[in-house]
Order: C-alpha cells, then structure tokens, then sequence
C-alpha cells in the first residue's frame, strides 16, 4: 500500500521552544495537522482530514475564537486535504473512506470536502460529538457545521482482537485497523495501517510531542498545558502514554508511531519517503 504523509493545516502558536521545544521562546512554534493518504486498491484512504476547505475560507462558524487565538492557524487552503489530493492527480471522489482518530475540529474539518467517503470513527466519539457536554470545552471542540452535509457515518465498538498487547482492535479491513487509545476524548483512536513490509500507527492526539515516546519522557510546558486542557480522561491518557512507549520499545522496529501535530515527526516520515 502507497502511503503518503500529509500536513493538513499548520498552526502558530505563540511561545516557540516552550510548545513545539526547538530554538526562541520569542517566536511562533510550529504544528501541524499530520494525515495519512492510502493508496488503497479499491479506491483512497484518509487517515484524519486535518482543516477542511470551508475551515480556511470562513473559520468563524467551525474554528471557535478562542482556539484561533491559541492556535494561531495559518489557514492556507492549499494544505487542506481536497488540495493535497488533487495535487497528487486524483479527485475528491477517489477518496473511498475517511478513518478519524476523532471529531475535534482540526481532525474532522475535512469531512464536508468528501461527502463520497464513508466515515469510519468509534461508536462513542461519535455519540459525544453529537450530543456534546455541558462543559465548553466539549461544544466548541465539535463544531457541528463540520458534519452539517450528513456524512455516511460507519460506527465502530473497541471490540475485536489484540494486537501488539492492545485489547479491542477493531479491524475495518486486514491493513487497517482501529487501535483504542481513549484519554484525550472518550471514542479517541489510533489507526495501524499495514504498509507491506511494516506497521505505521497513528497515534492521533494520544499525544503531542515526540519526546513523549523516549526512554525518559519529555514535552515542552507549554505544549504540555495545552495537552492537558484538552483531556477528557486524563488518567487513561497517560496510561495509554505508557502502552505506547512500551510498543515503541518491545516492537519499535515492526511498529511506527506517530502523533498527530509534531512537525519533526511528520518531516521525518515524509523526508524517509522521499529518500526510497
């Protein structure tokens, strides 16, 4: 399976080396929103849908205010993922299935650019992002006009088979499969793609810095604050941390794990594709 990484909407946020833990606190730190585009024989694949064309065009109604404060997203509609695939030669109806670690805003905003696709997330992401909270943080995080069109929601329960020590993998086809890691959102999980020769997992919000799978773990403060505003199980977060960085040691060289906005791990899985 061709595999290509994407970065489906780069964020800015203020305080540099504090959030993304490279060079000055004085200037804007770099995110980004790091989606998976299969290949797939029966059509494409999207691992995540990063910001959606809309999203850039007019943020208000979906990217609430105080997010785009925090964020500081560059909005440039050429990294969305309709654009990234067209880029590459292919339509946006070529685009079979989106699969989303979750429903939070820079995840799902792509949704309204594939209405074709089936959307595969969990049963209880799903269910939270529909009938969100009393809290803010729950109903500026799923912003409905995202969904608005009436997408061709595919549930799925974390049942199934083990996989790498992880209970409850839930298989959509032999090459991909959901793996829960609940924390940051209840329904939150990764996606295992099979490419052939190993296993890439992406991690989605499980969490945000690459440190965060070393030895000794590590994450800039401020990124870290970030990360824990927008828990929702806190204690099953990390736990799930913890079963991340034991897979990363025990099976680190069958399995790659990635997160969904660290820009070093992105420009590493795309600068090794562009060496093969």
């Amino acid at each position: 399976m061709k595999v290509h990484h994407l970065n489906c909407g780069t964020m800015r946020p203020l305080g540099g080396g504090l959030v993304d833990g490279s060079g000055s606190v004085f200037r804007p730190a770099t995110l980004v929103c790091h989606v998976l585009l299969l290949e797939a024989d029966d059509g494409l694949v999207l691992v995540d849908s990063g910001m959606g064309v809309q999203d850039v065009r007019n943020p208000r109604p979906t990217l609430a205010r105080h997010w785009r404060l925090l964020s500081r997203p560059v909005l440039d509609e050429r990294e969305t993922a309709l654009r990234r695939v067209e880029a590459l030669g292919y339509r946006a109806e070529d685009v079979r299935h989106v699969v989303l670690t979750h429903l939070d805003l820079d995840h799902g905003g792509g949704l309204r650019d594939f209405p074709h696709a089936e959307v595969h997330v969990l049963e209880e992401e799903l269910a939270a992002a529909l009938h969100p909270g009393k809290r803010g943080n729950d109903r500026t995080r799923y912003p409905d006009a995202q969904w608005s069109h009436g997408p061709k929601w595919v549930t799925h329960e974390p049942r199934g088979e083990r996989w790498f020590g992880f209970d409850g993998v839930r298989e959509l086809r032999p090459d991909i499969l959901l793996v829960p890691l609940a924390g940051h959102t209840r329904g939150h999980t990764g996606v295992a793609v099979n490419t052939g020769d190993r296993w890439l997992l992406h991690a989605g919000d499980a969490y945000f810095f690459h440190g965060e799978m070393a030895a000794a773990p590590h994450c800039p403060p401020g990124l870290a604050v970030m990360q824990g505003r927008m828990d929702t199980l806190p204690e099953l977060r990390l736990s799930n941390q913890d079963r991340l960085r034991e897979l990363v040691r025990d099976h680190g060289d069958r399995v790659d794990v990635f997160c969904a906005h660290d820009a070093v791990e992105l420009a590493r899985h795309q600068h090794h594709r562009a060496e093969r």
